[in-house]
């Protein structure tokens, strides 16, 4: 899986989890509301900056944005 797909779909279920709009995250994070669904939706290459602004966010530890276990195919092979 693309690690910005992987990133993007973890803090969307974390935030939706949360009950927070991107907006609030933006806000806590100190961006746009748009790059908030950038990096959900994978269109953005979130810095580490960025990551861990997003984990602040959320109020999870930067590993969970890159944990794998909600998604079983492994298609890390097929590039």
């Amino acid at each position: 899986m693309d690690v910005r797909i992987l990133v993007g779909s973890n803090a969307r279920r974390y935030r939706i989890a949360a009950g927070l709009s991107q907006e609030e995250v933006g806000v806590r994070m100190g961006v746009d509301r748009a790059h908030v669904g950038l990096i959900e939706r994978g269109e953005q290459n979130a810095t580490l900056l960025t990551i861990w602004s997003l984990c602040e966010a959320l109020n999870i530890r930067p590993q969970a944005l890159f944990d794998e276990s909600k998604y079983p195919v492994d298609d890390r092979n097929s590039q």
